[in-house]
């Protein structure tokens, strides 16, 4: 997986790894291996965008390998 945004919008939006990780249903761990740019399933992609409130449309602004 190419770099994404995601820390970068999770800290636009004043959450910790924690909390995204709570609202989206995944490990702390999961979500500093996607902002480490580590490969993770599809899945869990639509999971942390469902949890930031990112319209599947809109999946480039954190996933622009996606797009």
């Amino acid at each position: 997986m190419a770099k994404n945004k995601l820390k970068e919008i999770r800290e636009q939006m004043l959450l910790s790894k924690a909390e995204l990780a709570r609202k989206a249903g995944v490990s702390p761990m999961t979500i500093d291996r996607i902002e480490n740019a580590e490969n993770c399933r599809m899945e869990t992609m639509r999971k942390v965008l469902v949890a930031l409130d990112i319209s599947l449309e809109d999946r480039g602004r954190v996933f622009p390998d996606l797009t």
